[in-house]
């Protein structure tokens, strides 16, 4: 089972976006995937669910489900000053550990609308999974200056090629 990660819970994110075109191209290539838009966890999953609330928050339940589930994560990371934003780490700690990642596959897609495309944020990401034991596909790309190469719901010819090879990498990791 293949699962999309929009990385943020901010609402009509780029993010979002990302993920839907992500989901097309997989789909394009004759495989499904579920898409978990963190902007969906309940409010007040931070305190509900998470540490000795683990497992305990029926709203919040359902996203653990799904990523024990999954054996293939796509995360689309968008850059937050300097890193991924902070609601991707508190729901990567609500996960039931260390099973949720020990021993699958991830790749990674940086986002930012500067010049850096989330590399740092996708360092940071790729040393978080590494510690879970999660194997992070090499290919990440990092699309950068992402207003300009995204207009409506598609993606430049580049920056759609580059997610299409990651894709390809991906289903044979």
């Amino acid at each position: 089972m293949i699962t999309i990660i929009s990385g943020t819970n901010r609402r009509n994110s780029v993010s979002k976006k990302i993920a839907h075109i992500y989901q097309s191209i997989l789909r394009d290539k004759g495989q499904e995937a579920e898409v978990i838009y963190l902007e969906d966890l309940p409010t007040d999953f931070v305190t509900t669910a998470l540490y000795e609330n683990a497992g305990k928050n029926k709203l919040f339940n359902p996203f653990r489900e799904l990523i024990m589930q999954s054996q293939k994560m796509i995360f689309v990371v968008p850059e937050y000053n300097g890193s991924f934003p902070g609601v991707l780490k508190a729901f990567i700690d609500g996960m039931k550990y260390p099973d949720a990642f020990r021993g699958k596959k991830a790749a990674l897609v940086g986002l930012s609308s500067g010049i850096q495309g989330a590399g740092l944020a996708l360092s940071h990401l790729t040393d978080i999974f590494n510690y879970c034991g999660m194997h992070v596909l090499a290919q990440k790309p990092k699309l950068y200056h992402i207003e300009k190469n995204l207009t409506e719901n598609k993606l430049s010819t580049l920056y759609h090629g580059l997610l299409e090879e990651q894709v390809d990498a991906l289903l044979t990791f």
